[in-house]
């Protein structure tokens, strides 16, 4: 069985064509990170207009790679949601109309859920049941994940996700958007120990997170300040050291309170070589195994929507012809795979 799926949730235009024997065909992704930084961030709709220009040609483009013809294709998959709306009605639209015009099952598939399983990629993928660590812009979740589709979420951010609090640490100090690559990059050559920021609900049960609190202590610390490159290099290690911290902790408590042994850390965040690195060490100390996905998609990317969407198509579940697209989709809401929806 052959898909092709689009993602286009924020700020990434993709395409993929997956096989379920083969493997993953091919692979395109446009990033609009120069269209924003401008604005440093994103604009949605000029999210929106670009994404319109792009689909296509890259939908050609993983054709060709991938010697696949829609002929050739069992379905197609696009990311209908939680995302900029305007940007996923662009590859809602094209995904729907594109299975349409080739008499081809569509799949409306959760961006998060994509994240979750784009360690199948990988030539060692991990077992169920397991513990994942979502952590990105937008989202920072601890999930049991017992199955495809099942999905039960043990805690979550209360307000900023973790990369949302890279971005607004990084702003703070004068870095280009976007910010958390950059605030990374920086705090490799800062001292540890120089400033030491909150681990926010640490001393509390739960697996709640928190970082709001985390972006007000650094603008406290540099409001009046001239600081040299040292001095922010130094800032931005005292920040990447409380995230990580807060990370690497909950993660351990998850895996505790589900007697689980194998952890997913997926989302753009997990590409940090800081949380990679000591979160490794941490869990092997625990008796527990990491699995990641390859760092090309650990951020948006379609190859981890085609995933999802060809475990979805294979237990023979596609949609109706509405053309889907949620801005909010809470991943409770998310059912197994079931033949249920029909054309």
């Amino acid at each position: 069985m052959r898909i092709l799926a689009l993602e286009s949730s924020c700020d990434e235009s993709a395409a993929a064509v997956l096989d379920g024997a083969r493997g993953l065909l091919a692979h395109e992704l446009y990033s609009q990170v120069e269209l924003h930084r401008a604005y440093g961030g994103v604009v949605p709709e000029l999210a929106s207009r670009d994404h319109v220009r792009r689909l296509l040609p890259l939908v050609q483009r993983v054709l060709a790679a991938a010697h696949t013809t829609p002929a050739q294709l069992q379905g197609v998959a696009y990311t209908a949601g939680p995302g900029l709306i305007g940007a996923l009605l662009s590859g809602a639209a094209l995904g729907r109309s594109l299975a349409y015009a080739w008499g081809l099952p569509a799949i409306a598939v959760h961006h998060l859920e994509g994240h979750l399983l784009a360690p199948l990629l990988e030539p060692q993928p991990p077992p169920f049941p397991h513990v994942a660590l979502l952590v990105s812009g937008g989202h920072t979740l601890l999930i049991h994940v017992r199955g495809i589709g099942r999905y039960e979420v043990l805690g979550e951010s209360r307000d900023d996700a973790a990369g949302e609090a890279f971005d607004k640490t990084a702003k703070l100090l004068g870095l280009p958007y976007p910010g958390g690559p950059q605030l990374a990059e920086l705090a490799a050559s800062g001292r540890p120990g120089a400033w030491r920021f909150p681990r926010p609900m640490l001393d509390r049960p739960g697996l709640e997170f928190s970082f709001s609190g985390l972006k007000t202590a650094v603008r406290l610390v540099v409001q009046g300040r001239q600081l040299d490159e040292a001095g922010r290099a130094d800032v931005a290690r005292g920040v990447e050291d409380a995230i990580v911290d807060t990370l690497i902790a909950k993660a351990l408590r998850a895996l505790e309170q589900t007697d689980c042994h194998d952890l997913v850390v997926s989302g753009g965040v997990s590409a940090n070589r800081s949380l990679r690195e000591r979160l490794r060490a941490a869990a092997a100390s625990a008796g527990a195994r990491v699995y990641y996905p390859r760092i090309e998609f650990s951020t948006d990317n379609a190859a981890m929507i085609a995933v999802a969407g060809l475990k979805r198509l294979e237990a023979g579940q596609h949609d109706t012809l509405q053309i889907t697209a949620r801005a909010q989709w809470p991943l409770a809401a998310l059912a197994p795979p079931t033949a249920a929806a029909t054309e």
